[in-house]
């Protein structure tokens, strides 16, 4: 079984506890990280939060007078990225404990308490029964969706102040763990890791999105060996933990874990397609669920499908057979996967294709999920990814990719913006797709 390699445990957080309801509570501790952060600076380059707060401090003399409110625009520039956590030298066991993330999210969770969180934001993240909504009109909602469509698109940013300029995912009829289980590939006994076993956590961008990523995992698992088995139950959440709903997230991640750990039991090991629902797997679900025991062995059977192809590579061998990609890739490491601390494992992966020359670009795309499709967002999330869309436009490479999907669409819209040099690639690869058309595989 290959399991997570992150570092231990980011410390509970007793969510139900009044003092985290408290708002009085919540400004001192706002006061506190702000004080923290305003002596270091460290991550003022990372996204527009630490700017804003940073400017607010200053423009007040000091964090002493600052009030709860005043850290609002704070909080409504966080993509809950999880950059900021790795490179702070403040984070547990350090007397300081600054997790600003995880304070984002408490910051959230008080709006939503207090109504401050739109109906129509809110049901942007319910991403499974929009998924099953709308790809049962698949054709209608990606037609709405089109950016070319100024009149739908005037209405969306109108009525749920979706930005009419942003990408915005395809919707699919036929979802994916449907197609898995009427089509699976045939699994090659004679690989070096045949007989290892994987239950693919489809993740709902997978499930009702873009299930070529999905086939292409499952296509290069089989032509390694692994046999494998697809699972959506729910949701990761990421979308709630965006609105500061942890009583949603919690739900789920109790769904989930009951769905895969009976798999775990059976020596199955788990893959996560997406990074962000695998960084929700391994790291907040044990945060905010520390004594549930299923969410915990969770966490510890986990892979990302990058990290997992790495760990069959460095254990059995990879499967011969892979062709070179001509043109290069610039491959985007998503924050998500950065934020497992597993390494680039992507690059790893990809860097195993005979003579893949890779480039990595390692800022951040600013999209955020469904953060990055709003009115309010959208100006934002392309300041912050303005660098990683320059340096992808300036490459030369003819392939893109990044391990979320939805920053690669963004990176590509701010190549259209931002570009110069020249631009070959077109679209976003997830790197299992560009392993899987290495191997001659059909996803």
């Amino acid at each position: 079984m290959a399991g997570a390699e992150g570092t231990g445990p980011r410390p509970a957080i007793d969510w139900e506890a009044p003092a985290y309801r408290d708002a009085g509570d919540l400004e001192h501790e706002l006061r506190r990280v702000a004080g923290v952060c305003h002596t270091c600076r460290r991550c003022v380059d990372l996204c527009e939060s630490f700017p804003r707060l940073f400017d607010l401090i200053d423009g007040a003399g000091g964090v002493d007078g600052l009030k709860g409110p005043d850290f609002e625009g704070v909080g409504a520039a966080c993509t809950l990225c999880d950059m900021c956590h790795p490179v702070c030298p403040y984070t547990a066991p350090h007397v300081h404990a600054v997790d600003f993330p995880a304070l984002m999210v408490r910051q959230r969770a008080q709006a939503l308490r207090e109504g401050r969180i739109g109906a129509a934001e809110r049901a942007l993240g319910e991403t499974d029964r929009n998924g099953r909504l709308l790809g049962a009109i698949a054709p209608l909602a990606n037609w709405a969706a089109r950016r070319s469509n100024r009149l739908a698109r005037a209405l969306m940013e109108a009525l749920a102040g979706i930005h009419r300029d942003a990408i915005l995912p395809r919707f699919h009829a036929r979802r994916f763990s449907r197609q898995a289980a009427a089509d699976p590939p045939a699994v090659d006994e004679r690989a070096p890791a045949a007989g290892r076993k994987a239950v693919l956590y489809a993740t709902c961008f997978v499930e009702y999105n873009n299930p070529g990523i999905g086939r292409a995992a499952r296509g290069v698992l089989a032509r390694n060996g692994v046999e494998t088995r697809v699972v959506h139950d729910a949701c990761c959440g990421m979308p709630q933990l965006e609105r500061g709903d942890i009583a949603g997230v919690c739900r789920r991640a109790r769904r989930v874990a009951a769905a895969l750990v009976p798999w775990i039991e059976r020596g199955w090991d788990v893959v996560a397609p997406i990074p962000s629902c695998a960084l929700m797997m391994k790291t907040h679900w044990p945060q905010y669920l520390p004594d549930d025991e299923a969410v915990a062995r969770l966490a510890r059977h986990t892979s990302d499908i990058s990290e997992y192809v790495v760990g069959i590579a460095r254990g059995e061998g990879l499967a011969g057979g892979m062709a070179p990609l001509e043109g290069g890739v610039a491959l985007h490491q998503a924050c998500h996967a950065r934020a497992q601390d597993i390494g680039a494992k992507a690059a790893v992966m990809l860097r195993m294709i005979p003579q893949c020359n890779v480039m990595m670009m390692q800022r951040c795309a600013g999209h955020g999920g469904t953060w990055g499709v709003m009115k309010a967002n959208f100006d934002v999330g392309m300041k912050v990814g303005e660098p990683v869309m320059r340096q992808a436009a300036e490459s030369g490479r003819a392939y893109l990719a990044s391990e979320c999907p939805l920053a690669g669409d963004h990176i590509v819209q701010g190549m259209e913006r931002f570009g110069a040099g020249s631009v070959r690639a077109t679209r976003a690869h997830h790197p299992i797709e560009l392993m899987a058309m290495s191997y001659g595989i059909d996803a």
